[in-house]
C-alpha cells in the first residue's frame, strides 16, 4: 500500500509540475506578446549642467525612440503615444531613429505625418537616422515621411535652439552608423564648452567618439534595453553597437559627458518584451 500510494503521489507530482510549467511558460509567452509591449513607461530624468544658459533652466526635453512600425507596433498605438508625449507639455520633442520596421515593404506610410504632426513642442521637433531607417531602400521614405511630421531630420548636422533673449543651446544629429555615413567632425567640430549641447546618435556605443568633442548628453536607442531580459543576468541579446551600454544613464570619458539609452517603443525580430518595458524619456534641464 505505502509503495503504491508513494508512487501515485510522485507520478501526480510531475503531473503538477508539467501542467505548472505548462501554464507558467503560456502565461509568460501571453505576457511578453501581448502585456509588457503595451505598458508605457514615462523616465522623467532632472540632469544639471554648468554651462546651461539660465533661460533654458526647468526646459523639458522629451526623446521617443525605436517604434519599428509594421511589427508588433500599430498606428493606434501611435497616435495613443502622441496624446501621452503632448500630455507631459514638453518645450523640445526628439526622435532617435527607426520609424519603421521595413520602411519598403510599410504599406501605411503615408498616414504617419497626420499623427506625428500633432505633438506640439515649441521649441522644435527634431529626428536623426537609425539603421532601420537607412534599411530597406528607407533612406528617402524616412526622410519624406519624418520632414512631413514637422520634424527637422538631422543627418550630420548641428543646429541651435535660440530664445528671445539670444541665449541657446545646441541639437546635433549625427548620421546612422551602422547603415549610414557618419561624420563626427563635420557634426560636432564647431561645437563650444560655453554653451550646452545635446547630441542624437542612434547607436549608443560610439559615446566614447562623441565624448571626444564639446557634447555634454548624448541621447540613444538601438538597444531596445535588449527587449528580453532574464533576472540576475540581464538582456539576452542586443545589436552591434548597443553592447557596452544597453539601457539608462552613463559618465563618458575624462569630459564626464552624460549618455542616456532608451528602451524604445516597438519589437524587432521578435515580437517580445520581458522586463524591457516601452520607454519615453522626459529629460528636465536644471542650470
Amino acid at each position: 500500500m505505502t509503495k503504491k500510494y508513494s508512487r501515485r503521489v510522485f507520478l501526480k507530482g510531475l503531473l503538477s509540475i508539467g501542467i505548472g510549467s505548462l501554464l507558467t511558460t503560456s502565461l509568460g509567452y501571453a505576457y511578453a506578446r501581448y502585456i509588457e509591449p503595451r505598458q508605457l513607461q514615462v523616465t522623467t530624468k532632472n540632469m544639471t549642467f554648468a554651462n546651461l544658459p539660465k533661460g533654458f533652466d526647468g526646459v523639458k526635453i522629451l526623446q521617443f525612440s525605436d517604434i519599428h512600425l509594421g511589427l508588433t507596433y500599430d498606428l493606434s498605438m501611435l497616435s495613443r503615444l502622441v496624446d501621452k508625449i503632448n500630455a507631459l507639455d514638453p518645450d523640445i520633442v526628439l526622435f532617435t531613429g527607426d520609424l519603421m520596421d521595413i520602411p519598403n515593404q510599410y504599406p501605411y506610410t503615408k498616414l504617419i505625418p497626420p499623427i506625428l504632426k500633432r505633438i506640439q513642442a515649441p521649441l522644435g521637433k527634431f529626428a536623426s537616422y537609425g539603421n532601420h531607417d537607412h534599411g530597406g531602400y528607407g533612406t528617402d521614405i524616412y526622410r519624406k515621411a519624418i520632414e512631413d511630421s514637422g520634424f527637422q531630420l538631422l543627418r550630420n548636422e548641428t543646429v541651435k535652439v535660440s530664445l528671445i533673449d539670444q541665449s541657446f543651446i545646441t541639437i546635433s544629429g549625427l548620421d546612422d552608423i551602422m547603415l549610414g555615413q557618419p561624420d563626427y567632425h563635420k557634426t560636432f567640430g564647431t561645437l563650444g564648452k560655453d554653451y550646452f549641447s545635446l547630441a542624437m546618435v542612434h547607436e549608443p556605443d560610439v559615446a566614447k567618439k562623441v565624448a571626444a568633442y564639446n557634447v555634454d548628453l548624448q541621447l540613444s536607442g538601438h538597444t531596445h534595453g535588449g527587449q528580453i531580459q532574464i533576472p540576475f543576468y540581464g538582456p539576452l541579446y542586443t545589436p552591434p553597437y548597443g553592447r557596452k551600454y544597453e539601457e539608462g544613464t552613463f559618465e563618458i570619458g575624462p569630459s564626464k559627458m552624460a549618455l542616456y539609452v532608451n528602451r524604445g517603443l516597438g519589437t524587432t525580430r521578435l515580437p517580445f518584451r520581458f522586463l524591457a518595458k516601452p520607454e519615453i524619456t522626459l529629460f528636465v534641464l536644471n542650470h
